[in-house]
């Protein structure tokens, strides 16, 4: 296959243009379809990608690690013990090692003001695409996965619709705020009318703030903020209500819990549910806090398109690495 973006880095969305974007998704949707027609597709045949995981992970572990099986090549499962970084190796010269000796390097690390910031220093040394697996600002193979989601349950009909990105309650700790961010980044480029939804203290960050809104401007698509959840919810097509921390607000994690504890209202039950159009789908990323962000009947609920979302991590991982490595 033909490789414009051989060698590209895959950290923001924001950084592709719109018809890489597009070739991306196109690029998803065929290798969906030669995997549900046993079609061999072993693009990356006899590669290797290094995954380097500094959080646990489900969907993004298992879409990349299985996504590269199915392309031919090989995975290598990192964790920071299994690493000299846990040593004090730079994440400069890791990058120059992993990249001398395989083709590409993902990366997950969500630490709060840390996560982008290692994943740009092993970019700008490594020689091979370096591919955010989810940082501290960005979860940009989440925002694309749901982008092909809502085009295939709408039929690509997605402009005027509404997508809401709501905060949602979830108890016990603080959240990583990267899946709002791309979703807002994205989804405001690609048609569909955002509404973001947040009690006042699990505010975004400003600069990315900005970006949507002229992501927005340019692609002639609208985007608005509001404090109330069910005023959000009115007429949207997309309801994507998931739990972020408020560390915009509250840097510091424990006093960010109690600021969560406020609103144990703010859930997507079967009435926020009725809010919205008839037609409506239900998205999250996954794991979602049964009972704290999402009653039962909404999740396990014929709106629901949480497990067409979650296959879809596999097939857009898949075309990333198709069209990096």
């Amino acid at each position: 296959m033909s490789k414009p973006m051989q060698g590209r880095h895959f950290i923001t969305t924001q950084e592709w243009a719109d018809h890489e974007i597009e070739m991306l998704l196109e690029t998803s949707s065929d290798l969906k379809r030669k995997f549900y027609r046993d079609e061999p597709h072993a693009l990356l045949r006899d590669k290797t990608l290094f995954m380097m995981f500094y959080e646990q992970s489900t969907r993004t572990r298992n879409s990349f690690e299985a996504g590269m099986t199915q392309l031919g090549g090989h995975a290598h499962d990192l964790t920071p013990d299994k690493l000299q970084v846990s040593h004090g190796e730079t994440a400069e010269d890791t990058a120059r090692v992993l990249s001398r000796m395989g083709h590409g390097i993902s990366i997950r690390n969500c630490n709060w003001g840390q996560g982008n910031k290692f994943i740009r220093s092993v970019a700008e040394m490594s020689t091979k695409p370096v591919l955010n697996m989810q940082c501290d600002l960005y979860h940009p193979c989440q925002a694309v996965a749901d982008l092909m989601t809502i085009r295939e349950k709408f039929m690509n009909e997605v402009r005027g619709r509404k997508i809401v990105v709501s905060w949602t309650y979830a108890p016990s700790y603080v959240r990583p705020i990267s899946v709002p961010h791309s979703e807002i980044l994205l989804m405001s480029r690609f048609g569909l009318d955002v509404t973001l939804a947040h009690p006042p203290e699990f505010k975004l960050k400003p600069e990315i703030m900005a970006q949507a809104e002229a992501n927005a401007k340019k692609s002639g698509t609208k985007f608005e903020v509001v404090d109330d959840m069910d005023a959000a919810f009115e007429g949207a097509h997309v309801v994507y209500p998931k739990s972020w921390g408020c560390l915009v607000h509250e840097p510091d994690r424990e006093a960010a819990v109690q600021h969560i504890e406020k609103y144990p209202d703010w859930i997507c039950n079967e009435e926020r549910m009725a809010l919205a159009d008839p037609n409506a789908i239900y998205m999250h990323p996954l794991p979602a806090s049964r009972g704290a962000e999402v009653t039962d009947a909404v999740i396990d609920g014929p709106q629901s398109v949480v497990w067409d979302e979650a296959e879809n991590r596999l097939h857009t991982a898949k075309a990333l690495m198709a069209l990096t490595m």
